[in-house]
């Protein structure tokens, strides 16, 4: 997704493209990364001529990335894709992480590189590389985190941004540098990974080549973006403590700040990582779950005859599944299970649940016991920041379901929190714009940028009735899962077994 911006936030021009994953092997996922920029290049194409339509003679001064986490790409000295992107969910260099734990420890991998260790990350990625593909590993200049490859491709130098080195698990927090003992332990090399500095900061100019494939003017700066949460958040004005950006996408995500890293083991036992903001000084979680996939499904599931009838009208399914929401808490009890959850649990080994049901129960209160399980889920997270010196006074909202009045007030009365509504819902497209414009200049701080870029529209308070029922709502939420644990992860140990086969012993 590209689009290009004024100065004060104006959209000039837009362009989307879409890429497969694909999967060689039962088990692995990864990136044409060579399909993938063509694909990026076409859409700069796009963008830029339209926009020298819209605006002629203001020209492109800046252009920042916002990209997904844990996958790099292999790039030879020359600039040339050397292999495919492995992606956080390819299960290749699993089988390195006892190994890694056992060196060092979880709390100490956590310490340095602000992450639990788990199986998604870089860093177990490019061990299987080495080991597995090592004339690949061999003739690689860098391995290059996805934003950092766009603006090493575009001519910069190779620099990625701390929040997304944060992301492969070798980088050092606190020393802003990769770490040479975890690189040690994975036999790496640490000069096939680019250097890494603050976001924003600029690496170089798009180069002459490029700049005459692509239309853009001479001179055009390339700065380092942000891992795509950190870039949300600035999107949506959420640059200091106390707000937190909230996404409603297929993941809801929430984004808090703070300016002091919380002591490890109180992090760990929440499930929250700490990671760079594209802020200067600043951190940032990720307090998460797939509550929008948990939408789609009802929509698919109970809804399909409508979605059908409401795309052949050009109509929005979900704007109006959204309008059958009961007034008030549903009634309707959903352990949010149906798929692998997120922090503190991170559950995989479970299965959805939905209780109170009645013959009378109409489907919008289904729907709404969904979001409301979904958010209960989030809340048990929520209420135990402020221990770990975290604090959320207010939530601002971004992504297609922020959109929805009736879900952002279901948000706010369970949450307790008000909630704002912006006037532009992609808030990772104008956050790489302020993070380019405050490099080169347009804006004097990330402050200004907020306030020329970033509109509000509507803000939804809690309704303190409807949070008061919600808290003894969340209070009998809260008893399904130590009911039901036993029960639910039997039911998900059969669910795959043929006819006459029991489960597997445990």
């Amino acid at each position: 997704m590209g689009q290009l911006v004024t100065e004060d936030g104006r959209q000039l021009s837009f362009a989307y493209e879409e890429y497969p994953v694909e999967s060689p092997q039962p088990g692995w996922a990864q990136l044409d990364a060579a399909e993938v920029w063509r694909l990026v290049k076409r859409m700069i194409t796009h963008v830029v001529a339209a926009a020298r339509e819209a605006a002629p003679g203001d020209p492109v001064k800046a252009l920042a990335t916002s990209s997904l986490g844990e996958a790099v790409v292999p790039v030879s000295r020359d600039r040339r894709i050397l292999g495919p992107s492995l992606l956080n969910f390819d299960a290749r260099g699993e089988e390195y992480l006892p190994g890694l734990e056992r060196a060092l420890g979880a709390e100490r991998i956590y310490r340095i590189t602000g992450n639990s260790p788990g199986y998604c990350f870089g860093v177990l990625k490019l061990m299987w590389i080495r080991e597995h593909q090592p004339e690949l590993y061999e003739k690689t200049w860098k391995f290059l985190p996805w934003n950092c490859f766009v603006g090493t491709m575009l001519g910069g130098d190779p620099v990625v941004d701390h929040s997304l080195a944060d992301r492969i698990m070798c980088h050092d927090v606190d020393r802003e540098a990769w770490s040479d003992e975890i690189l040690r332990l994975g036999g790496l090399d640490a000069d096939k990974l680019p250097a890494s500095a603050p976001s924003g900061t600029t690496v170089g100019t798009v180069s002459a080549e490029m700049a005459a494939e692509l239309g853009l003017p001479p001179g055009v700066a390339v700065v380092t973006g942000a891992h795509d949460q950190c870039v949300n958040a600035v999107g949506c004005g959420v640059i200091d403590p106390g707000p937190a950006m909230i996404g409603f996408g297929t993941y809801i995500c929430i984004v808090p700040i703070f300016t002091r890293r919380p002591e490890a083991a109180m992090m760990m036992a929440r499930g929250l990582n700490t990671e760079h903001h594209a802020v200067p000084g600043r951190y940032v979680s990720f307090i998460y779950n797939q509550g929008g996939a948990l939408l789609k499904w009802y929509r698919d599931t109970f809804a399909a005859a409508d979605a059908r009838l409401a795309r052949e009208a050009g109509r929005d399914i979900y704007e109006q599944l959204l309008t059958e929401l009961p007034a008030g808490p549903s009634g309707v009890f959903v352990l949010p299970h149906f798929i692998a959850t997120g922090p503190p649990e991170f559950v995989s080994d479970s299965c959805g649940m939905i209780a109170g049901l009645h013959a009378d129960t109409p489907r919008g209160a289904v729907l709404k016991g969904i979001l409301e399980g979904a958010t209960f889920y989030l809340r048990a997270l929520t209420d135990s920041l402020p221990e770990t010196g975290i604090v959320i006074t207010d939530y601002r909202a971004a992504g297609g379901g922020s959109k929805s009045p009736a879900w952002l007030q279901l948000s706010a009365d369970i949450l307790g929190r008000p909630f704002t509504q912006l006037r532009i819902t992609e808030a990772g497209i104008l956050g790489a714009a302020m993070i380019a414009g405050t490099s080169c200049g347009v804006y004097r701080s990330y402050g200004d940028a907020v306030a020329a870029i970033v509109k509000t529209r509507r803000v939804f308070e809690p309704v303190p009735a409807r949070h008061a029922a919600y808290q003894n709502h969340f209070e009998r939420y809260q008893q399904i899962w130590p009911l039901m644990r036993d029960f639910l992860r039997g039911v998900e140990s059969t669910k795959s077994q043929p006819p006459g086969l029991g489960s597997k012993a445990s």
